[in-house]
């Protein structure tokens, strides 16, 4: 029996809402699906932070161990295309990583702005009221919205040269062909001798890459869990929480880790009103996917998306790349055909 979902025009009566509307388009969809950037209200932040914590989770420890030990050897790679940038950082979180990248950068004087964008107001808050305290001399303005309307919106208060950091394999959030996509369009936000620190998990045993989504403590089950409380409390659901589990799988072919929520029985959910939604026993709502890729595939997605890669730094176990990448000249991109 095929899943289905009915409407009443008293939920599109509502004043225009993104959050409803990408919900709704979700849960109507042949593979029901829900998008990741929603997961991150307060709590959603809060939780995230303890799955970062959690023993399982490798990506975070072996990310902060590079911008620990190698941020000086970044910005000298840096320094051979600018002497002096704006700081950028897309997805921004909580900052704890890029802190070491922004501390050296304040000390060498090679940068003394940084513009952090984020989708949740609270974290923006939070940086911009206790990154001064850390780092004096370091002026902060953050920005809350999507990255590409954010960086509209950045261009009306940096002009200069930058660096633009996307850590945390957050570019694993999306479908190769989609983070692809999304460097091409980055690429058309920057100019010539801008640069790019990006993270990639790199692919490695499977038993460790699943282990970290699906932490023994149950807390990324909680994280995908907290986003039907939030569809609850914003769009007055009521999803049953005890009718669905979570369920990860990694693919070592694909390299692609993807989260479900797996409803446990035949069941209707309401929301916005009067829109009902069915979910047959068994069916699943796609939640996200963590993409992991080799060094080749790497590259080339900085060349098939405009950028020349410049240099790569690994942790000790070789477990996740920060590459950095630059937009060439038009005369080097000539000379490379």
């Amino acid at each position: 029996m095929k899943s289905t979902i009915a409407q009443d025009k008293t939920c599109m009566s509502v004043p225009d809402n993104h959050f409803r509307r990408d919900v709704i388009r979700g849960l109507s969809a042949r593979q029901k699906y829900l998008e990741p950037k929603y997961f991150y209200d307060a709590t959603g932040d809060r939780l995230f932070q303890q799955i970062m914590e959690s023993p399982e989770y490798y990506l975070t420890n072996a990310e902060l161990e590079i911008l620990q030990r190698q941020s000086n050897a970044i910005l000298g790679s840096c320094l051979q295309y600018q002497r002096r940038f704006d700081i950028v950082e897309l997805g921004a979180g909580d900052a704890s990583k890029s802190l070491f990248l922004l501390e050296q950068a304040l000390q060498r004087g090679i940068s003394n702005h940084y513009y952090p964008i984020d989708i949740s107001g609270n974290v923006i808050g939070q940086l911009e009221q206790n990154i001064p305290g850390k780092l004096p001399g370091l002026a902060v303005k953050g920005f809350t919205g999507e990255y590409f309307h954010m960086l509209d919106e950045l261009a009306r208060y940096s002009q200069g040269p930058k660096l633009v950091l996307f850590l945390g394999a957050t570019i694993g959030n999306m479908q190769p062909e989609e983070a692809l996509h999304f460097c091409r369009e980055l690429h058309t936000y920057l100019n010539e001798g801008d640069l790019l620190l990006i993270g990639f998990d790199l692919k490695k045993d499977p038993s460790v890459i699943l282990d970290a989504y699906n932490d023994a403590a149950g807390i990324t089950r909680e994280f995908n869990l907290n986003l039907l409380r939030r569809i609850n409390r914003e769009l007055e659901g009521n999803f049953d929480l005890e009718k669905f589990r979570h369920y990860p799988v990694y693919d070592p072919g694909t390299g692609a880790c993807k989260s479900y929520l797996i409803s446990t029985e035949a069941q209707k959910v309401t929301l916005c009103g009067d829109t009902e939604i069915s979910f047959d026993k068994d069916e699943a709502i796609y939640m996200e996917v963590s993409q992991k890729y080799d060094m080749r595939q790497i590259e080339q997605m900085a060349r098939k998306s405009g950028f020349a890669p410049v240099q790569h730094f690994y942790d000790r176990e070789k477990r996740f790349v920060d590459t950095l990448w630059t937009v060439p000249s038009l005369k080097t991109v000539l000379g490379n055909h």
